[in-house]
């Protein structure tokens, strides 16, 4: 190893000195020449060694020396020469106005000498000012242009540059596949020149590109490539690779390989103090902990990587840091803060993806993918148009416009002709269409009887829910209406004591409460059933509904030993108010229904894609597998609650058909046990008519 430097350091020197050494002569040879071209490639020689040991102050010198030379000779090969040098030096300098002034200077003067080589060179150097600005459209035409003769001149230094830059402006405006395309191409020049600098790039490019195109073998190929080159890559270097690397192999579940390069990326990045890499490194260990059950672990990571990407603003990370927050709180079971993480989600993802569409309609107006050749094509001798040339154009128009006119005529005559063709061809398929139309109406008449027959199947599904619904409301109502009628005539004849008529208050209470839902769940179905519920939407306060409905409930609830917690917001709906109070007095008196001593019924809502979200969750029994698809069907499926409640099945059928028809959702989430979550989705503004 010590060799090798040593061998570095004597090449170093005798290159420097070589370069030095050339200076030195031309610059002895260039003062004993006479003023003449010679005398000017001399000094372009001493300028391009100049620039290559970046001594672009003296070369400066020599070029506005060498400027006035070749003015006062007339000699353009030289202008252009000194002109090109002299804007290379601005460019490095970063005052690329003038950088540009002169490429366009000596672009023209290579044009009149039609020198090919020069054109090229300074398309190539307008390409990478341009694609720096971010002017994609106009750098990516100009290093287009240039890319034909380099290649075919085979200039590998300029063929680096360009394929680096191209691959740049490609990457830049999301062409992945071009991107990839010219960053292998700039990647076997860079290992033919022994680039190292240039190839760690490369791969680290490509290794990105190929993670974005979900190849990720290859990406972690080029990834391991950036770090075999032990002794060219530091630990800033280091620090970002390892937790994209690690990132890669957790696409393929490798934990020991994910978890070795995010703890290396990890520690790197904390001492060096990489916030890009340590935000990386933490999103991927948090995903990897939370893949391998560590969740208290994977949290902390997580909630440290969100503080960084809002403190960088990195936006790609803080939508991977809120999705994985909300796989991890749904792991937990935290549904309420999985709703907050999944809404911040979706906000975020639209604005980014609303961003792309801007970038993506502003760029796709003006920007050409492929090399266009008139892209900057100079007028040429033969658009210069002179007098007689003028005139001859004018006697050419007007015989044009003859021409146009018998053209127009003929056309007209064909018109007419193609009509009476046309009417001919009406005529003689009239019997045909009429054929036609009796097969439709035919087909229409079949349809018809498939539709009544689809009817009146209907019909008899629905006569056979009435006489099951029936059957259930002349047992229920028997039962309800039974005890209260037996208290009545205990009252009638005294039979009952203060003490005792006080304890029958709540359990008359429950039976009138179960009487009178029944009653109404019932003309709500049948009005349902005979299509004549028609909503009358408006915008109203969810919060006041829980208000109204929570009181009528609260005695019940007192009296079965249930907490309400209330979570609800302020917020407005769009949907029909009387609708939605039925829907949710069916929702709580389920929840009450089967709610033992000592459980909870928890009510609230928010916003979501625009849309309000009601959920009315309890830690009651729960529901079975079996019996969750048996919900929300028109039918009589019913269950007894915790104290023997009956019902008639029919609450939750009705709840659907009342949500739907105000153009919502509802639904359910339970877990036999341990409760039910009844979730309602509804507009919060006039849906948009088609």
């Amino acid at each position: 190893m010590r060799k090798i430097i040593t061998l570095i350091i004597f090449l170093s020197t005798s290159i420097g000195y070589s370069q030095t050494h050339d200076v030195d002569s031309l610059a002895i040879e260039l003062a004993f020449q006479s003023e003449d071209t010679l005398k000017i490639q001399t000094s372009l020689k001493l300028i391009k060694s100049l620039y290559d040991i970046k001594d672009y102050d003296k070369a400066l010198k020599y070029i506005i020396e060498s400027e006035k030379l070749s003015n006062n000779i007339n000699y353009n090969k030289g202008i252009a020469e000194v002109t090109y040098y002299k804007s290379l030096i601005y460019a490095k300098k970063g005052d690329y106005i003038n950088a540009v002034s002169g490429y366009e200077k000596s672009k023209a003067l290579y044009n009149q000498l039609e020198d090919t080589l020069g054109v090229a060179k300074v398309n190539n150097s307008i390409g990478l000012i341009e694609i720096k600005r971010g002017n994609y459209a106009k750098g990516l035409q100009f290093s287009l242009a240039a890319i034909k003769e380099l290649e075919k001149r085979h200039l590998v230094q300029e063929l680096k540059l360009a394929y680096s830059n191209l691959a740049d402006a490609y990457y830049n405006i999301n062409a992945y596949d071009k991107a990839m395309t010219f960053y292998l191409k700039a990647l076997r020049i860079q290992e033919q020149l022994n680039d190292i600098k240039g190839i760690n790039q490369s791969n680290s490019q490509l290794a990105e590109l190929y993670s974005l195109n979900k190849e990720h073998r290859k990406a972690i190929e080029y990834y391991e490539k950036v770090l075999a080159n032990k002794e060219t890559i530091n630990d800033s270097i280091r620090g970002r690779i390892y937790p994209k690397l690690g990132g890669e192999y957790l696409k393929f579940n490798d934990y020991d390989n994910a978890s070795n390069y995010l703890v290396k990326g990890l520690s790197l990045n904390r001492r060096g103090h990489y916030k890009e890499g340590l935000l990386t490194a933490l999103n991927n260990l948090g995903n990897l902990n939370l893949h391998q059950g560590l969740l208290l672990t994977a949290e902390k990571q997580l909630l440290e990587a969100g503080a960084i990407a809002k403190d960088i603003d990195n936006k790609t990370e803080l939508l991977k840091h809120y999705k994985l927050m909300k796989s991890l709180d749904s792991t937990k079971k935290r549904f309420d803060r999985a709703f907050v993480w999944q809404r911040q989600y979706y906000d975020l993802k639209n604005e980014l993806n609303e961003n792309d569409i801007k970038i993506d309609s502003k760029t796709n107006e003006s920007l050409e993918l492929e090399p266009d050749p008139d892209f900057d094509k100079p007028l040429t001798n033969k658009e210069i148009v002179d007098p007689v040339t003028k005139a001859e154009t004018t006697k050419t128009k007007e015989k044009f416009d003859r021409l146009k006119l018998i053209f127009y005529g003929l056309l007209a005559a064909l018109a007419i002709m193609s009509t009476f063709l046309v009417l001919i061809y009406l005529k003689r398929n009239n019997n045909i269409k009429y054929t036609q139309e009796l097969e439709e109406k035919n087909i229409k008449i079949e349809l018809q009887n498939v539709a009544f027959q689809e009817q009146t199947k209907h019909l008899e599904n629905v006569n056979n829910v009435k006489d099951k619904l029936f059957s259930i409301v002349s047992h229920d109502l028997k039962d309800s209406l039974s005890s209260i009628n037996g208290f009545i005539d205990l009252l009638k004849d005294g039979s009952l004591s203060r003490e005792e008529f006080d304890n029958l208050i709540p359990e008359l209470s429950e039976n009138a409460n179960n009487a009178s839902l029944l009653l109404f769940n019932l003309l709500n179905w049948s009005k349902s059933q005979m299509q004549s519920l028609e909503p009358k939407p408006s915008l109203f306060d969810i919060q006041e509904v829980f208000e109204d409905k929570v009181n009528l409930i609260e005695q019940r609830m007192e009296n079965k030993g249930i907490t309400l917690t209330d979570h609800s917001l302020r917020d407005f709906a769009y949907a029909d108010r009387s609708m939605f109070e039925i829907v949710i007095q069916n929702l709580l008196a389920n929840a009450l229904k089967f709610c033992k001593e000592g459980d909870t019924i928890t009510i609230s809502n928010h916003i979501s894609n625009g849309s309000c979200i009601i959920s009315i969750a309890d830690t009651g029994v729960g529901i079975s597998k079996e019996n969750l698809e048996k919900l929300f069907k028109n039918s009589s499926f019913t269950t007894v609650g915790t104290n023997n409640e009956k019902g008639t099945g029919l609450g939750l059928s009705i709840c659907k058909e009342l949500i739907e028809l105000n153009n919502g959702k509802i639904w359910v989430e339970s877990t036999q046990g341990v409760g039910s979550t009844f979730y309602v989705q509804l507009p919060k503004s006039r849906p948009n008519e088609d």
